[in-house]
């Protein structure tokens, strides 16, 4: 009975390393694709807010319209809060950079969304987001993102 173990108080992973967290500084283009997959898995709004640039512009082309809609950083985060709340499950998966320039300030990847609102009303979005980076303070963050989603 000694020799039992706990499942209630799992001893601690020793192998874990500080390299291999969920939440990355942002100091390397990678870190800002992670934590922004972080913000939309654990629907964690503080997450997302620092992946944005303070001057910060969304743009997606409404095609009824027939025009470009842009907004701000504000109204981006609280887009993005309403989506993590009325919403069950959030899945992104990044897919491959498409193109980069030579000096990682512009970005295009493609990615899979997959929004669970309930059982019953699932959504899956298909695209490519345009990035804007910039490093300010040796951390990178967003300062465009052109929607090119089939959303």
């Amino acid at each position: 009975m000694n020799s039992c173990l706990n499942p209630f108080a799992p001893s601690i992973d020793e192998n874990l390393g500080s390299n291999e967290g969920l939440i990355s500084n942002q100091t390397e283009i990678g870190g800002v694709f992670q934590n922004f997959q972080y913000a939309y898995t654990f629907k964690d709004t503080l997450i997302y807010r620092q992946v944005l640039d303070k001057n910060f512009i969304f743009t997606y082309r409404d095609y009824e319209k027939e025009a470009d809609v842009s907004w701000g950083r504000d109204d981006e985060i609280n887009f993005t809060n309403g989506l993590f709340q009325n919403s069950q499950r959030l899945d992104l998966i990044w897919n491959n950079i498409v193109s980069m320039t030579s000096d990682s300030t512009r970005i295009i990847r493609s990615f899979n969304l997959t929004i669970t609102f309930n059982p019953t009303d699932i959504n899956y979005i298909d695209g490519r987001v345009n990035l804007t980076l910039i490093k300010e303070n040796n951390k990178w963050k967003i300062l465009r993102w052109i929607d090119e989603s089939n959303f």
